[in-house]
C-alpha cells in the first residue's frame, strides 16, 4: 500500500507540515513507521481524510509544458474494475473526479485507493449553464 510522509501528506492537503503533525497528535490521522523509521500516512487513511478536509494541492509536475490545462492533483479513492473497463475516483482538493479507463491502463498505473494520480481534463466542449432567473444583461 502506497504511504506518504508528513510533508507529502501537507502537500496535498494544502496545509502546513505543522497542521498534520496536529492532526496525528489529536488521533484524526493515524501513522505508522516505515522502514527507516520516519512517520507516515497510510495512503487509504489519507485519502478517506482528504475527502472531507483538503484544499486544492500544488500540481507537482508544473514545469512540464502541456495543452491541457484542467489538471487536477489527488488521491484515488474508489476503484471499480470490470473485465474491460475501471472506475476511477480520485478526492482533487474539494473536487471529485470520476474517470472511466480501460482496465488495461488502470493495472499498468497500478491505481488503488490512496495512491497519488493526475486527472488531466482536456475538452473541445465546455458547457457553462445559469439559472433562468438571473438578471438580464
Amino acid at each position: 500500500m502506497p504511504a506518504f510522509r508528513i510533508a507529502e501528506a501537507a502537500q496535498l492537503l494544502g496545509v502546513s507540515d505543522d497542521t498534520v503533525r496536529r492532526w496525528v497528535e489529536s488521533g484524526q490521522l493515524p501513522v505508522e513507521r516505515d522502514r527507516s523509521r520516519r512517520m507516515v500516512i497510510d495512503g487509504v487513511a489519507l485519502a478517506a481524510f482528504i475527502r472531507d478536509h483538503a484544499h486544492a494541492p500544488p500540481d507537482p509536475t508544473s514545469q512540464v509544458g502541456r495543452s491541457a490545462r484542467n489538471r487536477f492533483v489527488g488521491l484515488v479513492t474508489s476503484v471499480i474494475t470490470d473485465v474491460v473497463m475501471t472506475q476511477i475516483e480520485l478526492q482533487c482538493g474539494p473536487h471529485r473526479v470520476v474517470s472511466l479507463i480501460s482496465t488495461e491502463a488502470a493495472r499498468e498505473l497500478e491505481l488503488a485507493p490512496g495512491s497519488l494520480a493526475v486527472a488531466v481534463v482536456k475538452s473541445t466542449q465546455v458547457i457553462v449553464e445559469t439559472s433562468r432567473f438571473s438578471a438580464t444583461l
